[in-house]
């Protein structure tokens, strides 16, 4: 594959977080009464709920496909640095799980109480959505220091990986206390989601 042509794998990474939150706000918006703040993302794509067939349509598969795109473009551009190339894994990875867990839905509510197979599955893959983006960013952390062009990266991937690893035992306790699990979930979904814009913006120009 020539150069030129990963430009389109770079555009789906900076796509990926205006089509997250417009898809959040669309499915979101036909549930009601459903809140951003406290409910996760998943209660939207739940076998009980009104936006269980509308859900993974506009956010899982969708969001699965870019991902991979991009990391198929990551993979593809560092042929000569092994983390470069794991980096690019984790990021499909990142994508594969986003079907997964769009795939298998939780139960009714998303409850806990006696959780079925296909429940089982879907928190299966939403421990590898969060963990692959900040593994991913961590490589970045080292690598961007010893690359020539991606120092400012390196600095960027340490901040933002950072924020996510705090939200991750937040969103734990959220989960426990019921209060602002949603704003945590969404602030490390996020943070990761900017973070591979900001990747593909810096790659783009660099090809530019």
């Amino acid at each position: 594959m020539k150069s030129f042509s990963l430009k389109p794998l770079y555009a789906a990474g900076l796509v990926i977080p205006f089509w997250m939150a417009l898809g959040l706000l669309i499915v979101g918006s036909l549930y009601p009464g459903y809140s951003h703040f406290e409910q996760s993302m998943s209660i939207l794509g739940a076998v009980d709920a009104p936006t269980h067939s509308l859900y993974p349509l506009f956010n899982n598969f969708p969001l699965g496909v870019l991902f991979i795109l991009f990391g198929v473009g990551v993979y593809k551009t560092f042929p000569q640095s092994a983390l470069g190339r794991l980096s690019g894994v984790l990021i499909m990875l990142h994508g594969l799980a986003s079907f997964v867990t769009g795939d298998f839905s939780c139960d009714a509510g998303c409850s806990m109480d006696s959780p079925s197979t296909a429940q089982a599955v879907h928190h299966f893959g939403e421990l590898v959505l969060p963990w692959s983006l900040v593994l991913a960013g961590a490589v970045w952390v080292w690598l961007g220091l010893r690359l020539e062009g991606f120092r400012g990266l390196a600095f960027f991937s340490m901040v933002l990986t950072l924020l996510a690893l705090i939200t991750i035992p937040m969103m734990a306790i959220s989960a426990k206390n019921g209060i602002g699990f949603g704003l945590y979930q969404r602030v490390n979904y996020f943070t990761s989601a900017i973070w591979v814009a900001v990747f593909a913006v810096i790659l783009l120009r660099r090809k530019a």
